[in-house]
């Protein structure tokens, strides 16, 4: 293996060479396609390798076991299962003593001989004593040192469920709130903000499929049901080249297949929505369906209490039926439906939601090489209704974003130390800004913007090498290619007379289908390396350069269902980031865990917004915008207890993230809207017995920036406040925080004859803003009404507004069976 290895080493050394030799005459291109095409030109290992590869399953639910850890105790070497059960792992030829552990399950161990590349199946006996789960999150400990990756955040559900959230029903995204480096505008703010990064700049995916409002209720809620959701992944830093189209951040978030072998049921009762999830087998040891379904019902409440049309209720279906065709191929359908309706009253109603699907194949072609290929559709639309019966007026509007995507990527392992993978990812997009029919003194009307097409191929590789003991490193690219194609109406503008204000129409143009609008390419390389010190410690780094073709257009501090997607075009450049991180990273044997990790993060091209911008169906909106540049940086601390009565997490994060744009707060750097200098959380969990356990949560932050009027005038008796130096985000709102507290009751284990139960439930009873604090959501002012002289000067008042300004108690009761 050793002469192998050198053989190897000498090979790619020469291929470098010629790479760099051909970088050296200005070939980019050449150079960035013959990395690409490395993966096809790995020799064939030493002829005494062979791959060991197999399948674990439990015999008795007909499922796959996730996370098993298959250990060589003569080589010290291992690999963990995927989420379907396989793993892989090369070695030299011989016999060896072979171990097989997961959580839960009884040890398995034997005598392998390998004299070829083998394929096996192996079956796991159930404990006799399930332990509760109590990871935090999942794998952290050994991932957090030991793992190549930094920046990247792993839940467990089980943990989900735990935390206290408002109203008593568990949330993913409140949750990712509590992680270093996560933060949210506030309570009510739809999304979150990874790192100084907007809402809009999260690439968020359900089975690849991408996700653009995620949330219910104005963000209240989020659209995942973690009835159905198997894992959540966050990448805020070190992001993986087969992600793109996002500069800040990806929040990939698997569903469960069902199981194979019984059908079960689970699911809630809350004081603002019920859910049911069942899940069982179409053919028993081979396909399977999960299916979810969540219904509020705060309008039947409001009917039943008051008189009043107002009514307010979403609802949402995730389905995944998953099949596999033999020991090499399996297939998978996945689908999401939600939709929120808001009727002001019987003739005005407001209507946001998404449709979402996905089909992935994956094979297992030899020891070796796997592939997948996935076929994505994704929609999001709004709807805004009103009408007047005594006029006979009435009117629609409509907007919605769709996106087709399609994704093939093969990976290949030449020895278990070295992963090769290379795919090809293409989106096509159909945005529409606002389509309006209506009537209005009895004629018709309407008018429908220009649709907006595009086209984004992106192309990647990547390889993770383990060089030795210490030394891991982690490097590709991806190339993204951008078009802006036709029909449509194109504006050309001219620079502003004056910097930061509308620019003008200068020339209008018109488009063909497909003719290409604009056009734009962009190396996105990432690179990552780590330095295992010992078992115990690691130091690690990275850089991931990104590339964002959509822009998120939004002038509020949080996520709202009207807030517009709009692509890159002759006037709108994409948006580019790159970050670099160095990271420490400490266990204290397996209680404790420690990390530190800072970061920088560079952004071209950022988008704000003229002093009185339109930006709502309005058809000269890039005249409005305006583009600068962005930076964020901070430092973010991390502890956790793992073991012992008390188990939980504190973070600190200190970070600033600011602004710098031509025309605006007399061109100096400024705050974005989502710049926290202080974000510390602290989230603790405690068992009373084994059915009571307790869970507490702390969150104290920085206020969010604001703008503040620093004068006024009146006119006509009428106060009105303006801010003559066009500063931004010169003020904060005073600083958030709350505590959380939620009791978790466990149903009894046995029957009364002391038998098992094959049935399970359990009660949560919380308490939201223990204390009651009334944190700012935002600041208004209005204008004293009483009477005054010619002469009185008019007096204004400001008032803070406090979305949950007192506290919350909540019950909720949950089953399984």
């Amino acid at each position: 293996m050793r002469g192998a290895q050198k053989n190897w080493n000498i090979y790619l050394n020469n291929k470098i060479a010629v790479s760099n030799q051909k970088s050296a005459i200005g070939n980019r291109i050449g150079y960035y396609f013959l990395l690409w095409c490395l993966s096809g030109l790995v020799p064939a290992f030493a002829q005494n390798a062979a791959t060991l590869q197999g399948h674990i399953t439990d015999p008795k639910i007909q499922h796959p076991v996730e996370g098993a850890s298959v250990f060589i105790e003569e080589l010290k070497i291992g690999a963990k299962t995927d989420n379907t059960g396989h793993f892989r792992l090369v070695m030299p030829k011989g016999t060896y003593r072979v171990s097989v552990t997961a959580l839960g399950y009884e040890t398995l161990k034997f005598t392998l001989i390998t004299a070829a590349d083998t394929n096996v199946t192996w079956t796991l006996t159930q404990a006799a004593r399930l332990l509760d789960q109590v990871d935090i999150v999942d794998s952290r400990n050994q991932a957090g040192v030991k793992a190549l990756q930094m920046g990247v955040e792993k839940l467990s559900i089980e943990t989900v469920k735990k935390m206290p959230a408002l109203m008593g029903e568990t949330d993913i995204l409140k949750v990712l709130e509590f992680l270093p480096g996560v933060s949210s505008a506030g309570e009510g703010a739809g999304g979150f903000n990874v790192r100084g990064g907007s809402t809009g700049q999260n690439l968020v995916l359900l089975d690849q499929a991408p996700i653009y409002n995620s949330s219910h209720l104005f963000g209240f809620y989020s659209v995942f049901n973690p009835d159905i959701v198997k894992d959540v992944t966050l990448y805020k830093g070190n992001i993986a080249p087969e992600f793109g189209g996002r500069v800040s951040a990806v929040l990939d978030v698997s569903v469960k297949e069902g199981d194979l072998e019984k059908h079960q049921a689970e699911g809630g009762v809350g004081l603002i929505f019920s859910r049911l999830a069942v899940q069982g087998p179409l053919q028993k040891g081979k396909t399977s369906y999960a299916v979810a379904a969540r219904r509020s019902y705060i309008d039947g409440i409001n009917t039943l209490l008051t008189s009043e049309e107002y009514k307010l209720n979403f609802h949402d279906i995730t389905f995944k039926v998953a099949s596999r065709l033999d020991d090499k191929n399996s297939l998978s359908l996945t689908g999401f439906t939600g939709s929120d309706k808001f009727r002001f009253d019987k003739n005005n109603a407001f209507t946001w939601g998404s449709d979402n699907g996905s089909v992935k194949w994956r094979r297992v072609w030899n020891g070796k090489v796997q592939s997948a290929v996935s076929i994505v559709g994704s929609r999001y639309h709004y709807r805004l209704q009103s009408a007047n019966p005594e006029s006979g007026s009435k009117s629609t509007w409509k907007s919605a974003v769709n996106n087709l995507a399609a994704k093939a990527e093969i990976a290949y392992f030449p020895s278990r130390r070295s992963t090769f993978k290379a795919g090809l990812e293409s989106n096509y997009y159909i945005l529409n800004p606002s389509t309006i029919k209506g009537i209005a003194e009895g004629e018709a009307f309407g008018t429908d913007s220009e649709k907006q097409h595009a086209l984004e191929i992106a192309p990647y590789w990547s390889h993770t090498w383990d060089i030795s003991s210490r030394w891991s490193i982690g490097y590709g690219i991806r190339y993204s290619i951008y078009n802006r194609l036709g029909p449509g109406k194109v504006f050309v503008y001219d620079e502003a007379t004056i910097p930061g204000a509308r620019k003008p129409v200068s020339d209008t143009l018109y488009y063909g289908s497909s003719r290409k609008i604009a056009a734009y390419s962009r190396p996105e390389p990432r690179f990552s390396a780590k330095y295992q010190h010992d078992d115990e410690t690691s130091f690690k780094a990275s850089v991931s350069r990104t590339a964002q073709y959509l822009h998120y257009i939004a002038n509020t501090s949080s996520s709202n269902p009207l807030n517009i997607w709009t692509p890159a075009s002759n006037n709108l450049l994409p948006n580019y980031g790159i970050q670099y991180s160095l990271g420490y990273f400490r266990n204290f044997g397996k209680s404790y865990e420690f990390s530190v990790e800072g970061y920088l993060k560079n952004t071209k091209n950022e988008i704000d917004y003229i002093n009185g911008a339109e930006l709502v169906n309005n058809q000269f909106l890039e005249g409005d915008l305006l583009a600068g540049k962005g930076r964020a940086y901070g430092v973010e601390f991390y502890i956790r207890k793992n073991t012992g009565k008390i188990t939980g997490w504190a973070s600190y994060t200190l970070s600033r993230s600011e602004l710098l744009i031509d025309g605006l707060n007399e061109g100096n750097w400024y705050p974005n809207r989502f710049d926290q200098t202080h974000n510390f959380k602290a989230v603790a969990t405690y068992p009373i017995n084994t059915r009571w356990s307790v869970t507490c949560d702390f969150v104290c932050t920085s206020g969010t920036p604001v703008n503040y009027p620093e004068q006024r005038y009146v006119s006509q008796g009428i106060l009105i406040p303006y801010n003559p130096n066009d500063f931004r985000n010169a003020y904060r709102l005073p600083a958030y925080h709350r505590m959380d507290l939620s009791v978790r009751i466990e149903g009894n284990k046995l029957k009364k004859n002391g038998l098992p139960r094959r049935n399970s439930d359990y009660w949560t009873i919380g308490i939201y803003n223990i204390y009651g604090r009334r944190n700012s959501f935002s600041t208004y002012y209005t204008q004293d009404r009483g009477r005054y002289g010619s002469n009185d000067i008019i007096q204004s008042e400001a008032h803070n507004v406090s979305v949950v300004g007192t506290m919350v108690p909540s019950v909720s009761y949950n089953f399984k069976f």
